[in-house]
């Protein structure tokens, strides 16, 4: 009988809040996060709007040195592991290193610095051929995303398993969906999870301007991101991470540990469609939740809020809508739903942990977060989207998805631990 697996630490940075309590907060009020780009020129630029995150590495306990050498979605990765240890109240040091392991999700890793060195040695891209006396000793690090899980396993000391896990979008629900499976196998039984990406850079944003993905609603950065609403535009970009101190059951109980949520299903696909584009009968997607579900043994019915995807492109929103449909029957119609980007934004791969975070909250707290922006329901969506307003109720099994380019799909269940009241 494989093992369970509960989350007893959460770290979350954000915009409009570093720390899990400030990210609940921004989340439960309803308030949007999203403004212009201030972190370089982003006039040049369709879409110039962002959800940015007010990150002090030196406010957040790291040193100058640690600065210098980490990318800014390493920093936020270690300071989010820091703060998810710290919730978790587990002396690391006690622990068999060897049991313990580290799975981070990111979809472009050091993005951040990648671009400030190309500026260094090119002269701000004046120069074909590059100087690279003006490269930075750490460029090495910044060129292999797997430094990122290696930093984050340094703070804690873990000599377990030790992973990268890089599928777009979907990358920080796969990371954790990883960590829990090795758990359950027996390999270890501690593992700090999540993800991080920090891709607000002139290059990301020229990229997803080139697909006209992101919203060019310049106009009005804090209603840009609209999901479910027909007069969506585009998704917002955004920067941020989440990372989880997860254990097994026994194990977390043994020492008496505060448990968050139980994570119980994990499942993902791939359409096998299209680079970007999505078939409209969500039929991948619903797949994806199926099977979570089975793994988890609750059946659709159990379902008492779905965390949706939601990055407010039309197709999207009406893939998953239609995925629910198809997974969870007429139950979809009485379950609430929301996306959370339309507060924080859409950060890639960091996302999908970032939205694991909100689910053990909604769990622990008895409370939905809302859709912002949600004023002219498309009529294509035509469920129950929670607009914007946070709704107090009962949540004992929550669903989360995410879907990424490349045609991945993938579907979480969490689950309020036993004897737990909301």
């Amino acid at each position: 009988m494989s093992r369970r697996v509960v989350m007893t630490g959460i770290g979350v940075r954000t915009s409009g809040g570093c720390g899990t309590a400030p990210f609940w907060e921004l989340l439960t009020s309803g308030r949007t996060a999203t403004r212009r780009i201030s972190f370089f020129d982003p006039s040049p630029y369709r879409s110039q709007v962002a959800a940015e995150a007010d990150f002090d590495a030196a406010a957040e306990g790291l040193t100058p040195a640690e600065t210098e050498r980490m990318d800014r979605a390493s920093q936020f990765a270690v300071v989010c592991a820091r703060e998810a240890v710290a919730h978790s109240g587990l002396d690391f040091a006690a622990l068999d290193p060897t049991r313990t392991g580290v799975s981070l999700g990111s979809a472009v890793a050091a993005a951040t610095s990648l671009e400030q060195q190309y500026l260094a040695v090119s002269g701000a891209g004046r120069d074909w051929l590059v100087d690279h006396t003006r490269m930075s000793p750490h460029m090495a690090d910044y060129l292999v995303p797997s430094v990122m899980p290696a930093e984050v396993a340094w703070t804690v000391a873990a000599q377990g398993p030790v992973a990268l896990v890089s599928n777009g979008c979907t990358s920080g629900l796969d990371s954790v969906g990883h960590a829990c499976r090795l758990i359950r196998e027996g390999s270890v039984d501690v593992m700090l999870a999540g993800a991080a990406d920090t891709p607000i850079t002139p290059i990301v944003v020229a990229c997803f301007d080139a697909i006209k993905a992101t919203s060019p609603r310049n106009d009005d950065p804090e209603h840009a991101s609209r999901p479910f609403d027909k007069t969506r535009n585009g998704f917002v970009l955004a920067e941020g991470a989440a990372m989880f101190v997860l254990e097994e059951y026994g194990h977390a109980r043994h020492r008496g540990a505060h448990i968050y949520a139980e994570i119980s299903g994990f499942a993902n696909r791939c359409n096998a469609y299209h680079m970007t584009g999505l078939k409209s009968d969500g039929r991948e997607m619903a797949e994806a939740i199926r099977v979570a579900l089975a793994e988890a043994r609750v059946n659709p019915s159990d379902v008492d809020y779905i965390n949706a995807h939601g990055s407010g492109t039309k197709q999207n929103d009406r893939h998953e809508t239609a995925a629910y449909k198809r997974s969870l029957g007429e139950h979809a119609y009485r379950t609430p739903v929301s996306s959370i980007k339309s507060m924080v934004g859409h950060s890639l791969g960091a996302i999908g942990s970032i939205e694991i975070a909100a689910c053990a909250l909604a769990i622990e707290n008895g409370v939905v977060p809302p859709t912002a922006n949600l004023h002219t329901p498309d009529p294509e969506c035509d469920l129950d989207y929670v607009p914007r307003t946070a709704r107090e109720c009962r949540v004992d099994t929550v669903l989360t998805v995410g879907s990424g380019f490349g045609g991945f799909q993938s579907a979480m269940v969490l689950r309020r631990p036993e004897g737990a009241r909301a």
